[in-house]
Order: C-alpha cells, then sequence, then structure tokens
C-alpha cells in the first residue's frame, strides 16, 4: 500500500506531464476519445490524476488546449476579452414548458345591435319558419296550406289565420299573383293591416302627474318593464317617481328600488301592507313634487283567482279618489312566450281594472310573435311598447310595419348576390 502512495508522488517527466494534461483537458470536453501517448503513439490506458489542469503545461499553445465553449461551468468568470460593461452569456438550453406565452391583443367588444336587427333576432324563430316557403316556387293550394300551418304554429290563433289565408287567396286569384314571392308581399300588406290599429303612441302630457297603472301575472317582466319604462320617459325629459305597490311578491320591493337607483328615480315604497296605501302615497307625492309620470306598480294576480284581481280593482279605486280623472293608463304586461293564454288574461284583466294599453315582452328569439295577429282580431287593445331582451333600452314603442318587416326579413344567406 504505502509503495503505491510512494509512486504517485513520484515526480512525472514533461512528456507524462504533457500526456497528462491532454487527457485532462479530454475530460473537461467530455469527449470519448482514448488518448494516446504522443511518443510511442500507444493508447494510454490510464489517466494521471495529479497533472495540473488549470495551467497548460509548457510547451503547448493555448489552440491547442482550448476550454470546452458548448457547456459553462458555474461560477467561471467571464474572459478578459469581453468588452466592457458586458458579460458573455453562456448558452441556455430552452424549455417551451417554460416560456412565456404572448399576451393576446385586446378583443373590441362587439358593436351594439339595431333595434331592427335585435327585433329581427327576436323573431327569428317565426321569421325562418316563414323564410322557407316562399321563393320562385309556383302558388298553389299546398302553399297556402304551408302558410296556414306555419301562421297557426306561431300562435296566431285560428281567427286571423282564416282572415289572411282568405285575403291572400283572394289576391292570388284578383291579381294574377303567380310566384311565392309576390304572394309573400302580399302577406306582408295584409298582416300590416291587421296590426296597424294597434299602433298607438301613448301621450304623457294630457295630465300632470300622468298617473300609469301596471299590471300583469308574475313572471311576465312587469316590475322589469317598469323600470325600462322610467328609462323611456327620462330620455323625454320627464320627472318619474314609483310606486311599489307589489306587496306580497318576494323581493319585488327591492327590485323596483334597485330599478330606481339605476335610472336615479324616487320609489315610493313600504315595508310590508296595503298595496292601495303605497299607491296613494305615491300620488300625494308626486302632486308635491310637480312629479310628470307616474309608474305603479301592482300585485301579480292570476286572472283565474278573481278574490285576487279584485285587490287589483281596489287600486284602481283608490287612485280615482286622490285624482277622479285617474288612472290615466292601465298598461297590461304580457308575456310573448304564452301563446294563446294571453287573450285569457287581457280579458280577463280587462274586465277587473280596465285595460287601456298592452305592452308585450320577451320577444327574445323563443318567442313566435303570432299572438299580436291573435289579439288584434280578438280582443284589440292598442299595444304601446314591446321589449326584445333584458337591457334597459330594450324596450320600444311598437310600430306595425316596423315589426312585420322585421318578420318577413331576408337573412344575408338568403339574399340574392350582386
Amino acid at each position: 500500500m504505502f509503495g503505491f502512495f510512494k509512486k504517485s508522488a513520484k515526480k512525472d517527466s514533461p512528456a507524462e506531464q504533457k500526456d497528462s494534461a491532454v487527457d485532462a483537458q479530454d475530460l473537461n470536453t467530455a469527449t470519448t476519445q482514448v488518448p494516446q501517448d504522443p511518443e510511442s503513439g500507444q493508447r494510454k490506458d490510464a489517466v494521471d490524476h495529479d497533472a495540473p489542469t488549470e495551467v497548460a503545461p509548457a510547451g503547448l499553445s493555448d489552440e491547442q488546449i482550448e476550454p470546452p465553449t458548448d457547456v459553462a461551468s458555474p461560477g467561471d468568470s467571464p474572459p478578459e476579452s469581453a468588452p466592457q460593461g458586458e458579460s458573455p452569456v453562456a448558452p441556455v438550453a430552452h424549455d417551451a414548458s417554460t416560456e412565456v406565452p404572448p399576451v393576446p391583443a385586446p378583443v373590441a367588444p362587439a358593436p351594439k345591435l339595431s333595434w331592427r336587427d335585435r327585433l329581427k333576432a327576436g323573431l327569428n324563430r317565426t321569421r325562418l319558419n316563414l323564410a322557407g316557403m316562399f321563393g320562385l316556387r309556383k302558388i298553389d293550394e299546398e302553399l297556402l296550406e304551408d302558410i296556414e300551418s306555419t301562421l297557426l304554429m306561431a300562435d296566431c290563433g285560428i281567427e286571423a289565420t282564416t282572415h289572411l289565408i282568405g285575403a291572400l287567396r283572394t289576391r292570388w286569384k284578383r291579381d294574377g299573383l303567380e310566384t311565392a314571392d309576390q304572394l309573400r308581399e302580399a302577406l306582408v300588406e295584409e298582416l300590416t293591416a291587421i296590426l296597424a290599429p294597434l299602433e298607438a303612441t301613448l301621450d304623457v302630457t294630457t295630465h300632470k302627474p300622468f298617473i300609469i297603472m301596471v299590471a300583469g301575472i308574475n313572471g311576465s317582466g312587469k316590475t322589469t318593464s317598469i323600470g325600462k319604462l322610467a328609462k323611456w320617459y327620462q330620455g323625454q325629459g320627464k320627472k318619474v317617481l314609483l310606486a311599489a305597490g307589489d306587496t306580497f311578491r318576494a323581493a319585488a320591493r327591492e327590485q323596483l328600488m334597485t330599478w330606481g337607483e339605476r335610472n336615479g328615480v324616487d320609489v315610493i315604497a313600504q315595508e310590508s301592507g296595503d298595496p292601495a296605501a303605497v299607491v296613494f302615497d305615491a300620488v300625494n307625492a308626486a302632486k308635491a313634487r310637480g312629479i310628470d309620470v307616474v309608474l305603479a306598480d301592482t300585485a301579480g294576480r292570476l286572472p283565474t283567482q278573481s278574490h285576487l284581481m279584485d285587490e287589483i280593482a281596489k287600486v284602481r279605486r283608490v287612485i280615482t279618489k286622490v285624482d277622479p280623472t285617474a288612472p290615466h293608463e292601465v298598461l297590461l304586461v304580457l308575456d310573448a312566450n304564452i301563446g294563446q293564454n294571453a287573450l285569457a288574461q287581457v280579458k280577463s284583466f280587462d274586465a277587473a281594472v280596465k285595460v287601456t294599453g298592452l305592452v308585450i315582452t320577451k320577444l327574445d328569439g323563443t318567442a313566435k310573435g303570432g299572438i299580436l295577429a291573435a289579439i288584434a282580431r280578438q280582443c284589440p287593445k292598442p299595444l304601446r311598447f314591446i321589449g326584445v331582451g333584458e337591457g334597459i333600452d330594450d324596450l320600444r314603442p311598437f310600430q306595425a310595419r316596423e315589426f312585420v318587416d322585421a318578420l318577413f326579413a331576408k337573412s344575408e344567406s338568403q339574399k340574392p348576390r350582386a
């Protein structure tokens, strides 16, 4: 054992030092070549680890012993040849998992649709059904039957549908119509003629305050419509006051107060109590404050429950005691999705509170729209406003031709190419 240490401590010859330096350099560069003895040309099977590795031995140039350039050792100092103020950066292997993804560009908000486009979207269900029947096909009884079925499925009702089909058949024979597109134009004109009597703008300048009593079943959109009407009349320069007369439905008072906050409108409300008393206080407050329009919410009632309908009749009687000319308008809010049941509601509420105008809500893509024709034929009442969505501006006065044009508007794919 001691002999081994003595042998290791023996001073190497310059040739052996040269070999050891080369061997050490080869190990640092991580090559797989076995070093050879420069004198004998034989393979060296052993490496003398005592040979110096930091300083190149005499007789070898810097070019012959180059430090590895592809791997940087931790702690290595930058070379003296580096430019002042700059340090060489060792290449680093990139890991795709650590790369920061590029920040996406901000997406511009979609432009708000016009009222006409929103109305078209709200009537999309019936509009698409009608669009598929017309074109260049010849007019025959089969086409008339298809139109009749589509109108019935759109909630037009039997009476309105029968009237429209009879008018189309008459014009087909009388005017010599030949194509389905010509019959389509005739249907647009006939349907507009049916709906035109419903178009009547509500004039709120005849009294001050102008008192509007709003009725409707729960879920029809009554309270939401009041908030939108408040916004509409504010846009007309009117001072508006809300009366939270629906004291029976849970959170109805809080919902109306929220709409009041959104519009900056005062709300007369009580924690609980008689709906008629709330409306009574609201009318008196409106007179004292110089309010232009009072929108009075009432408790939602089912038209089949007469004892509940009597509560709404009581509200009307109380309003009349405060102002013998009031209420100046009784609006009934109807859900466009309830179909023929809307006719029953109009008749029941009219008997209880004398309905003077209608508001149709939720024309939002699922509604069929034909109920307006049914109302026009069976129990015509002025249609003051229609709503096409949940936005605060999604309630507008009804215009018959605008409604019919949206119902029969062609989609982009159906329009002829130039």
